[in-house]
C-alpha cells in the first residue's frame, strides 16, 4: 500500500504541495438499549483522501476505493488550480519516515464478538436490575483498529497503527414526572482491559440516577466552586482550549486581541497543557493528519498565554511554528487544528485543605453538557453537593455554572494535587467533524465567585 501510494505521488501532475491519506479500519459494535440487542456486529472499510495545493488553493478529494488514485489526485489539483489566487502558504516540515504503534495491553481484536456481546450484557443488567426506579439503560461499546497511511509529495512516508478500545454507561432513573439520567464513559489506546472489571462502574452509574431523584435543586447565586478532575478537565477544553486553537484568531481581529501571546490569564500556579505525546490516552498520536510529529504544547505557562495550537497552513499564516494538532475524524474530511489530551496541571493543594476553608459552597463533579461563545460558557454539573463549614453535605441538582471564561480563570483561588484524566467513546465536535478522541483532565481546583444558576431559590 505505502509503495502504490509512493508512485502514485511520483506521476502525479505538478502542485505546490499534495498528500494522500488512505486509511483501512476493522470496528466492533455493541449497543445494548434497555433490554434490547439493538446493534452488534463486524465491520471493516478502507477510504482515502488527496489534499493539494496551488497558488493558495486547496483541492480537497475523498474516496472509498484506490483502484482509481490517479484520477483522484488529478481531481484534487484541478480543484485547487481554480481557487488558488495568492502565494501559498505552508510552514516547511522535514521529511519523515516512520511506522508506529498506537495501542498497548491485549488487542480487542484477539477477544471473540460472544465474549466482548457477554460483557456488555452483564453490565447493562446490573444498570437495569439496580433499582425499581431505573426506567432504562443505555451500554454501548466500541473497538477500532485502524491502519493510516499518509504520504507528501516533500518525501513524508508515515504509516500508523491505532487500537481504540471504549465503552459507555448510562442509566435513567424515574419517579413519577422526576427524571433524571447519568452516564461515564471509558476510552482510550490501552487495549481490551480499558472495558473489563467495571462492575462498580455501571453500580455507580446506576446509584447516581437514582440519588438524583430525591436530590434538592440548587439555589442560583454566586458560590465558592470546587470542580472534580472531570469537570476541570471539560472546561479547560471546552472554555479555554478552543479559544488557542489558531484558526479560530487569525481572521478575527476581536479574537486576536482576546488571544494574545503574553497575556496574563491566571496566577503564576495556572498551567494549561495540550499534549498528544502521553502514551495511550484517547487523544494521543505519534504524528497528526499533515505528517508533523505530536508535541506536548504549553497554552498557559505561569499565568501568561504561552502557545497557540496549529496546522501548517495558521502557522505560517501566523508567522509561528506547526504544533502537531492538525486532525481530522476520518478519511472523509480535511484536517483541522484541533486539541488532543488536554489539561490542567497539578500544583499541591490536598482536596481537603481546598474545602476546609470554604462556609458556603459547590462541590461540582462531571459534565453533562454545555455550550460556549467565545469567552462566555455555560456548563451543566452531572452531580454536585453543597459544601458547608468546609464539610461537604448534601447531594443537590439542575447545577449549572455560568461565565466568562478569562474571569473564572482570574479567580482560580487553589490548584489540586491529583490530576486525572478522562477518555472515552465520546470526543470533540468542531467543523462538522464529531466525535475526534479526545482526552481531558486536570486535578481538583477552587474558583471564587461563580454564578450558579439552579432551579432552587
Amino acid at each position: 500500500m505505502r509503495n502504490f501510494i509512493k508512485n502514485a505521488i511520483h506521476k502525479a501532475p505538478k502542485a505546490d504541495y499534495l498528500e494522500i491519506r488512505v486509511e483501512e479500519t476493522q470496528t466492533t459494535k455493541i449497543d445494548f438499549v434497555g433490554k434490547e440487542l439493538e446493534n452488534i456486529g463486524n465491520s471493516t472499510k478502507i477510504g482515502g483522501n488527496v489534499r493539494a495545493l496551488v497558488n493558495g488553493g486547496w483541492g480537497f478529494v475523498s474516496f472509498n476505493t484506490i483502484d482509481q488514485l490517479d484520477t483522484f489526485i488529478e481531481l484534487a489539483i484541478k480543484e485547487a488550480t481554480v481557487t488558488g489566487k495568492a502565494k501559498f502558504q505552508l510552514v516547511p516540515t522535514k521529511p519523515i519516515t516512520d511506522y508506529k504503534i498506537i495501542g498497548n495491553g491485549e488487542n480487542p481484536a484477539c477477544i471473540s464478538l460472544e465474549e466482548k456481546h457477554d460483557l456488555c450484557q452483564k453490565y447493562n443488567s446490573l444498570i437495569l436490575n439496580f433499582s425499581p426506579f431505573i426506567q432504562t439503560s443505555k451500554v454501548t461499546y466500541r473497538d477500532n483498529y485502524k491502519k493510516e497511511y499518509f504520504v507528501n509529495s516533500e518525501g513524508t512516508d508515515i504509516l500508523q497503527d491505532k487500537i481504540f478500545c471504549g465503552i459507555t454507561f448510562l442509566a435513567l432513573a424515574k419517579d413519577g414526572m422526576n427524571v433524571q439520567q447519568a452516564y461515564t464513559s471509558f476510552g482510550n489506546y490501552r487495549g481490551y482491559g480499558t472495558v473489563e472489571k467495571l462492575e462498580s462502574k455501571a453500580e455507580e452509574v446506576a446509584k447516581l440516577a437514582v440519588d438524583l431523584l430525591k436530590a434538592q435543586s440548587v439555589a442560583g447565586g454566586k458560590y465558592t466552586v470546587v470542580l472534580d478532575p472531570q469537570l476541570c478537565g471539560v472546561f479547560i477544553h471546552e472554555a479555554f482550549g478552543h479559544l488557542a486553537e489558531a484558526d479560530h484568531i487569525y481572521e478575527n481581529e476581536k479574537m486576536e486581541e482576546l488571544m494574545r501571546l503574553g497575556k496574563r490569564f491566571g496566577v503564576d500556579e495556572l498551567c494549561i497543557v495540550d499534549d498528544a505525546t502521553l502514551p495511550d490516552e484517547a487523544g494521543s498520536y505519534f504524528y497528526d493528519e499533515e505528517g508533523v510529529p505530536a508535541n506536548k504544547n504549553y497554552l498557559v505557562k505561569d499565568g501568561i498565554f504561552f502557545h497557540r495550537l496549529h496546522s501548517r497552513e495558521t502557522a505560517a499564516k501566523m508567522g509561528e511554528s506547526p504544533t502537531g494538532n492538525a486532525r481530522a475524524i476520518n478519511y472523509n474530511f480535511e484536517p483541522i487544528v484541533r486539541m488532543s489530551n488536554t489539561y490542567l496541571e497539578p500544583q499541591n493543594v490536598v482536596f481537603e485543605e481546598m474545602i476546609s476553608s470554604i462556609k458556603n459552597g459547590i462541590y461540582a463533579k462531571g459534565y453533562i453538557g454545555g455550550n460556549t461563545d467565545c469567552e462566555m460558557f455555560t456548563f451543566s454539573a452531572q452531580q454536585a453537593y453543597l459544601i458547608k463549614d468546609g464539610k461537604i453535605g448534601n447531594l443537590v441538582r439542575d447545577v449549572v455554572l455560568t461565565g466568562n471564561v478569562f474571569e473564572t480563570l482570574m479567580n482560580i483561588e487553589a490548584i489540586g494535587n491529583d490530576l486525572i484524566l478522562f477518555g472515552g467513546l465520546g470526543g470533540c465536535g468542531k467543523g462538522g467533524q464529531s466525535p475526534l478522541p479526545v482526552s481531558d483532565g486536570g486535578p481538583h481546583i477552587r474558583i471564587k465567585d461563580v454564578l450558579i444558576g439552579g432551579g432552587g431559590s
